[in-house]
Order: structure tokens, then C-alpha cells, then sequence
């Protein structure tokens, strides 16, 4: 087949959608399929992705849901979506969030009748958003031309079946095994003392890094070899504000990475001992788990919708109550002084993420492709 896969966010900004699309269309490649990726971005995409055609360079930056998101919007589209689909005989067109205002729309409105058009929603948020009630009559008319519908959570399911009700296809995001998995010579530490905590997200709210940071600045002076290590877009005047903060009271141990290249990124979950994901809400699902998962370290997250399908309470980790930092210490503490729980709930984690092995997912989305089509 002939695959259209359209994004409406930035390319080379991080993102679990941006990283859904490199993994979805490497995987349909893989299986013979001819694959285009069309997506906005403010630079060059890198990364190798020679099939990424880059739609526009105007980037809207739009509050959604406690995050901002980059989204390409340009009203020159209109002409280059439908030269494109003039010249090109796609099968499949398969948009990522298709109600997204921008290029998703141009493709959704131009298709012709006979190219099959998948939408996949990854959004939650506990509340809809008010662009989409205010315009429930022009989004009701584009969704009415999907031809199949999938959501990557049940909780992004009943989200976008609110105000758009229909036959959803549930299929997970996925996970690199081999790309995050431990290597076999790398053994977990058993020295309490010497245990590194990973952050990995944008520097949002709703991503809770604070509640984290409080919990940390809580239990260094304790184990004064506690070590949280922060990957993520933090600019230099946030990084040293925290610095700041912590060295108030005596802190250290706190190393902010910064963006971290893809191909790095596995290095530091392999380098780590726990992750923590602090998310205050408006997650359908938490590809950073999976990632830590796959690492075998034991999770910490959030007791929140989107995170509730992965974690099992004392089997892959913990789930806490969000912005309280003096829960998150005492469960931290338990961890950090009991090396053979972490190593029991990473292996859990392990046998959990082999669930969402990228090769289950693309096939499961053939399966929806081929019936569409």
C-alpha cells in the first residue's frame, strides 16, 4: 500500500505523537509498504527521515490541555495538500489528532472519496476543549469523513467519544524493545546510597516536575549520593533556577541534561535506578513509562487516567496522588533503601512492555488499514 501519514505538530520538536509517526512509518516500511510522512517544522526534521515532507515552517504556538503545542498552520496549504494528492496515488491517509486545526484538516477536506482516511486520537483532558465545543458543527462535519477511527487508550477513546461518538479501534502506542532494552552485562545497583532518579519531559506544569524536585530536595541530604537526573527541553534560565533553589538548602545531585538526541535517550534510562513521572493530569497514556519499562526500572507515577492502564500498584511500580511531594518522598524512600523491590518491579515492567512491542502495533493498524481500504 501507499501510506499518507500526516502530523499536525512540529517535526522535530519532542512529542509521543511525533515519536509515533517515526515508529509507525518505519515499521509499515519494513512490511513493503510505500510510506510518506507529511508534518510541519521549524527546522530541519534529522534523524535520517528522508521520507518527512515538510508541509510549512509557521508554527502556532496553542495552549491545550496545561501543555503548548506546536502546530504547523499555514492557509498555503490548501494549494499544496491538494497538488500533492493530485500527483500522488495514495491507498491510506492516516492523520494523528485529524481535529487539530491546520494541515490535517487540508488532507481530511481534499482526499477524494476513494482513498481511505484513518484519524487517530492520542489526546486527554479531564475537560474538552472549548474550541471543540464552540465548533461542535464544523469538527462533527470532518469527523464525519474519517473512514475508521482509532485511539490509542481507552481513556483517549471515551475522551474523544464525547463529543464525537463511534466505532473506535483501540490500539496502544508502542515501544522499542531492543532499542531500550537493559544490555544483559548492565546489573541493577544495590548500593541504597548511590541511586539515580530519571525525569524525563518538557518543562510544563501539568508534567509536575516540582512535586519531584520537592520530594528530592526532601531525601538528598539524607542519601547524600542521591542523584535526580532531568532529561528534557529545560532552558539554561530554568535549569539554574532549580540549581538555585536547591543549593538553598544544601542540595546537590541534581543534573539537568537538557534535549537529549533520540539515539541517546536509552542510555540514560540504562543509567538510572527509578523513574518518575509526576503528571498532574491530562495524560492518555505515557510513552515515557513504556520507555522506562522496557529499561526495567521500577515507575513512580502519577495516579492519573493515563496511567492507570500501565502501572499495577507493587507490580511495575507505584502510583501516587500528584502534587504531594511528601507522599512522593516516603515512596521514593522505600524504593531507594529496597534494591531488590526496584529489581523485582522492573522485571514486571519488562514483561509488561512486551506487550506494546512496536511490531504488535503496526500490525494491529494494518489490520484497520486493510479493512478501511
Amino acid at each position: 500500500m501507499k501510506i499518507a501519514l500526516v502530523s499536525p505538530y512540529d517535526f522535530p520538536y519532542p512529542g509521543g505523537v511525533t515519536e509515533h509517526v517515526k515508529a509507525l512509518a518505519w515499521g509499515l516500511q519494513r512490511r513493503g509498504h510505500e510510506v510518506q510522512i507529511f508534518a510541519a517544522s521549524s527546522s530541519h526534521p534529522g534523524n535520517g527521515q528522508s521520507n518527512v515532507r515538510v508541509m510549512t515552517r509557521r508554527i502556532a504556538k496553542v495552549p491545550i490541555g496545561g501543555t503548548i503545542a506546536r502546530v504547523g498552520f499555514s492557509l498555503l496549504n490548501y494549494h499544496g495538500v491538494k497538488t500533492i494528492l493530485q500527483q500522488e496515488r495514495f491507498d491510506v491517509i492516516h492523520l494523528q489528532e485529524p481535529l487539530i486545526p491546520g494541515l490535517t484538516w487540508w488532507f481530511l477536506m481534499l482526499a477524494a472519496p476513494h482513498i481511505a482516511t484513518v484519524g487517530t486520537f492520542h489526546a486527554y483532558h479531564e475537560q474538552p476543549h472549548w474550541l471543540y465545543w464552540q465548533g461542535r458543527s464544523l469538527f462533527g462535519k470532518l469527523f464525519a469523513k474519517l473512514d475508521s477511527l482509532i485511539a490509542v487508550s481507552p481513556s483517549a477513546r471515551d475522551f474523544a467519544g464525547q463529543l464525537f461518538p463511534g466505532e473506535y479501534h483501540v490500539i496502544p502506542n508502542g515501544v522499542d524493545l531492543n532499542r531500550f532494552g537493559r544490555p544483559w552485562d548492565l546489573a541493577p545497583k544495590s548500593v541504597a546510597s548511590d541511586v539515580t532518579i530519571l525525569f524525563v519531559g518538557r518543562p510544563e506544569p501539568r508534567k509536575g516536575f516540582i512535586t519531584l524536585f520537592e520530594a528530592f530536595c526532601a531525601l538528598q541530604p539524607r542519601y547524600p549520593h542521591l542523584k535526580l537526573r532531568v532529561v528534557g527541553p529545560f532552558d539554561d534560565k530554568q535549569s539554574q533556577m532549580y540549581h538555585h533553589l536547591a543549593l538553598t538548602r544544601g542540595v546537590t545531585g541534581l543534573e539537568f541534561m537538557g534535549y537529549v538526541a533520540p539515539e541517546c535517550l536509552p542510555r540514560f534510562y540504562h543509567q538510572a535506578d527509578i523513574f518518575c513521572a509526576p503528571s498532574t493530569g491530562c495524560e492518555s497514556f505515557g510513552i515515557v513509562l513504556l520507555e522506562a519499562m522496557a529499561a526495567e526500572l521500577p515507575v513512580v507515577a502519577s495516579d492519573i487516567t493515563g496511567y492507570r492502564a500501565l502501572v499495577q500498584p507493587e507490580q511495575e511500580g507505584l502510583l501516587l496522588p500528584p502534587d504531594q511531594a511528601d507522599i512522593w518522598a516516603v515512596a521514593l524512600r522505600s524504593l531507594i533503601e529496597q534494591p531488590e523491590q526496584r529489581r523485582r518491579m522492573g522485571q514486571w515492567g519488562r514483561m509488561k512492555a512486551t506487550q506494546y512491542n512496536w511490531d504488535y502495533v503496526v500490525d494491529q493498524t494494518l489490520a484497520v488499514y486493510n479493512d478501511t481500504v
